[in-house]
C-alpha cells in the first residue's frame, strides 16, 4: 500500500488528484466546525450528553462529530446513502427504473439525477423534523419562523454540499467520493476513541496490567481489521465453460471463465439496516420526550446496544440476539434483490456457457442459489462476529468507543477500493505512455 502511494506521488496527474482530494477533505473538516445559525450549541451538547441510547453516538460517529457540534454538516451524507439504498430497491421493484439502468451510461446518469433530487428531499424532511424539535425543546436561541427556516436551509444545504463534494472527488479526485467523505468523518473520531481506551485501561495502571491491556487492545483491533479484509476480498469462483460455435468462417468460444461470488455479498448494508431498525424506536422516544418507564421502557433498554452483554443485567442481551437475527436476515434479503441466479443462468445459456457437471437452465440457477446461500451465511456470520466483539467488550469491561464493526468494515472496504482505483489509474497511464511512444 505504501509502495503504491509512493509510486502514485511520482506521477503528476495522480498527485494532483490526491492533492485535490486532500483539499476537499480539509474543507469538510472545516465545515464540520461551522455552527448552524440560531441553535444554542451549549444546550444541545447538554441534551446530547443526557441521551442513554446508542443511536445518537452511532450517528455522531458517522458525522465525525458534526452532529454533536450541531454544525451545518450535521446531517452529513446519510440522506444520500438512504436515497441510494431506496433507489436500489426501487430499481428491482419498478420495471421502468430497471430498464433505465440497463440503458448504459445515459440510464445511469438519469438514475443518479433522481438520486440527487431524492437526497435533497430526504435532507429537507430530516432537517425540518430537527428544526421543529429544536423549536419545541428551546434549543433555538429565538423561536420564530425565520430561525426555523434558517435551520432547515442550513442543514439541507450542508447535506447537498457534501453530496456535491463527493461527486467532485469522484470526478476530479481518486474516485469513490461519497465513500471517502464518509470515512474521513469516521476516521476523525478514532484517535479520540483510542486515547479514551488507553486512558481507561492502560494509563495509571500497574506496568504489567497496562502492558497486557495495551497488547489486548491492539490485538483485537488488528484481528478485526484482518477479518474485515478477509471478508472483503474473499471470493468463491464458479467455473464456467463456453461451448465452441461457428460464426461466419470462424470458430469462436471454447474459453473458460468464472463467476466470482463474494463472501460478503451484501457489504455493510445488513448492519446498517439492522442497526437503523433497532435504533429507530430509541430515537423517536428521545425526540418525543418519553422517559422509558413500563414495558416499553424495558424494550427500549433491550434495543440499546449499550445494555448488551452486561453481566449484571443479562436479560437485555436478548436485544443482541435480535440484532444477530436481523443482520443474517438482511444479508439474505439484500443479496436476493441484487443477485438473480435465474437471470445469470439464462444469460449463460444464451451465450453457450455452462458450469461443468451442471445442466444449463434451471439446474444451473438452482446450483447457483445453493452455493450462494452457503456463502451468504458465512459472510453474515463473519459480519456478526466483527460487530458483536465491540458490544461484548463494552458490556463486560465498559470499553465505550464510537467506532465499531460497522465503522471498521466501511473504512477497510473504502481504503482497499481506493487503492485499487489508484493502481488502475497508474496502469492506464502506463498504457497511455506506451501508446504515445
Amino acid at each position: 500500500m505504501l509502495t503504491t502511494l509512493k509510486n502514485a506521488l511520482k506521477i503528476k496527474e495522480i498527485r494532483n488528484k490526491l492533492l485535490f482530494t486532500l483539499g476537499m477533505l480539509v474543507v469538510i473538516r472545516l465545515g464540520s466546525q461551522l455552527p448552524v445559525p440560531g441553535v444554542d450549541r451549549h444546550y444541545f451538547s447538554n441534551w446530547f450528553a443526557q441521551q442513554t441510547g446508542d443511536a445518537f453516538n452511532f450517528f455522531d460517529a458517522f458525522t465525525g462529530g458534526s452532529f454533536l457540534n450541531m454544525s451545518i454538516l450535521a446531517l452529513n451524507i446519510t440522506p444520500y446513502i438512504t436515497s441510494s439504498i431506496i433507489m436500489q430497491l426501487l430499481t428491482i421493484a419498478i420495471p421502468k427504473l430497471e430498464e433505465m439502468q440497463k440503458e448504459g451510461e445515459d440510464g445511469r446518469k438519469k438514475i443518479a439525477s433522481i438520486t440527487r433530487y431524492l437526497t435533497v428531499g430526504l435532507a429537507l424532511i430530516e432537517s425540518s423534523a430537527m428544526a421543529f424539535y429544536f423549536a419545541n425543546s428551546n434549543v433555538m436561541e429565538k423561536v420564530n419562523a425565520i430561525n426555523v427556516i434558517m435551520v432547515i436551509a442550513a442543514l439541507t444545504a450542508g447535506s447537498a454540499f457534501l453530496m456535491w463534494v463527493g461527486e467532485r472527488i469522484t470526478e476530479k479526485g481518486v474516485g469513490n467520493g461519497i465513500s471517502i467523505v464518509l470515512i474521513i468523518n469516521i476516521i476523525s473520531r478514532i484517535p479520540q476513541d483510542i486515547s479514551q481506551l488507553f486512558e481507561q485501561f492502560v494509563f495509571g495502571k500497574a506496568i504489567a496490567v497496562g502492558a497486557v491491556a495495551a497488547i489486548v487492545i491492539i490485538a483485537i483491533i488488528v484481528a478485526m481489521v484482518v477479518m474485515v479484509i478477509i471478508l472483503n476480498d474473499g471470493v468463491r469462483k464458479i467455473p464456467v465453460q463456453y461451448a465452441k460455435k461457428v460464426q461466419g468462417r470462424k470458430m469462436v468460444g471454447g474459453q473458460t471463465s468464472s463467476i466470482p461470488l463474494k463472501i460478503n455479498t451484501a457489504g455493510v448494508i445488513p448492519i446498517i439496516f439492522a442497526s437503523s431498525l433497532m435504533q429507530l424506536p430509541i430515537v423517536v422516544s428521545s425526540f418525543v420526550g418519553y422517559n422509558g418507564t413500563g414495558v416499553w421502557g424495558q424494550i427500549l433498554r433491550g434495543l440499546n446496544s449499550g445494555n448488551w452483554c452486561n453481566p449484571s443485567e443479562p436479560v437485555y442481551s436478548i436485544g443482541l440476539v435480535v440484532y444477530v437475527v436481523l443482520v443474517i436476515f438482511f444479508a439474505y434479503f439484500y443479496t436476493s434483490i441484487t443477485f438473480n441466479p435465474i437471470e445469470i443462468a439464462e444469460n449463460m445459456k444464451k451465450q453457450g456457457g455452462f458450469i461443468p457437471g451442471i445442466r444449463p437452465g434451471k439446474p444451473t440457477s438452482e446450483y447457483l442459489t445453493k452455493i450462494l446461500n452457503y456463502i451468504i451465511f458465512i459472510g453474515a456470520v463473519g459480519l456478526t462476529i466483527v460487530c458483536v466483539v465491540p458490544f461484548i467488550f463494552n458490556g463486560i469491561f465498559g470499553a465505550q468507543v464510537s467506532f465499531g464493526g460497522t465503522s471498521l468494515i466501511i473504512i477497510v472496504s473504502v481504503v482497499l477500493e481506493t487503492m485499487k482505483q489508484i493502481e488502475s489509474q497508474m496502469l492506464v497511464r502506463n498504457y497511455k505512455g506506451f501508446l504515445n511512444d
